[in-house]
């Protein structure tokens, strides 16, 4: 790419979402001023060649026909299913996100989520720190070890998961859009079904309408009463109101989540269910993690300004 030659000292970059202070830093140490698209007019925005956002907040068609100019669009984050990738690449718009740098964190982190729904974790701290343990008996957990691990979604972080549950012990099965060549693990074709034949599912399939409430009352079901669900996803491919059914009724056994239609704030109800186990969006947040990814934005910026080649969402098979 050559757009960025002969650009001067300093860029302004605009800013679509909140980013962490060590971005922000990171960015203006490369030699740009950063501006909050909320302290701009409303309307259509001209001048702006760069903007930085995150996946969550994604950028559709009508954000990028505000900003006319807009030429490069930095994502924190792998997902892309809030990012208009057609209205970008009509646009000659081209989208850095952040792939690869969040998989191994984020898969330990399932396979953590796992172990806490399973082992009952949380409920095990709880049990000791409320004063119970001299006086009750603690509920047996669930054993992992043996048992069938279904991965809804065998993209990078899905692998990952597969690999790390298939080094624990346990059998894994999985399913998607199609067969992947020189894959081993035994691959089924519906979701419903890898649900029935699996102790434990694990979501790790991208969000987006191909995916949307694909977990509902039927698949929770063929889980079973004695199955585990485990999301690192996106909060929407559950539908939620049949979680918390299932939950309650005891068709399935627990589950754990880390995404929810309603963040930051999700539903008061699921955190009522003594057998879920919530996080807030962490699953990639190490400080490892943290650093890949400012060096990479700051990277995709960098190389943009210098007309170097960088990665670009758009162009991606």
């Amino acid at each position: 790419m050559d757009e960025g030659r002969g650009m001067p000292q300093a860029e302004r970059v605009l800013l679509l979402a909140a980013v962490p202070p060590e971005l922000r830093a990171a960015l203006e140490g490369a030699g740009v001023t950063l501006h909050a698209l909320a302290d701009q007019p409303a309307g259509t925005l001209p001048g702006w060649r760069i903007a930085v956002g995150t996946a969550m907040a994604g950028c559709d068609a009508a954000a990028f026909a505000r900003l006319p100019d807009l030429k490069l669009l930095a994502s924190m984050g792998t997902g892309l299913e809030r990012i208009d990738l057609d209205a970008a690449r009509v646009r000659g718009i081209a989208v850095a996100n952040t792939p690869d740098v969040v998989t191994e964190d984020t898969a330990d982190f399932g396979i953590a989520l796992l172990y806490a729904a399973a082992r009952q974790v949380v409920a095990a701290d709880r049990f000791v720190r409320e004063g119970r343990w001299a006086r009750e008996r603690f509920a047996p957990s669930t054993r992992l070890h043996g048992k069938t691990l279904g991965v809804f979604g065998l993209g990078r972080i899905g692998s990952a998961v597969a690999w790390r549950a298939a080094g624990i012990g346990m059998r894994v099965i999985w399913s998607g859009p199609r067969p992947k060549p020189g894959v081993t693990w035994e691959y089924v074709p519906t979701l419903l079904e890898l649900a029935k034949r699996a102790d434990a599912l694990v979501l790790c399939c991208p969000g987006g309408a191909a995916t949307r409430g694909a977990v509902d009352g039927a698949v929770l079901r063929a889980l079973g009463p004695a199955g585990i669900l485990v999301n690192i996803a996106r909060g929407e491919v559950v539908v939620e109101e049949a979680l918390i059914t299932a939950l309650r009724d005891g068709t399935i056994r627990g589950a754990a989540t880390d995404v929810f239609h309603s963040e930051p704030e999700p539903d008061p109800r699921l955190l009522e269910l003594p057998n879920l186990v919530v996080t807030p969006h962490v699953a990639a947040v190490t400080r490892e993690t943290r650093a890949d990814i400012v060096a990479m934005i700051v990277g995709a910026v960098t190389a943009f300004r210098e007309g170097r080649p960088f990665h670009d969402a758009t162009r991606a098979d």
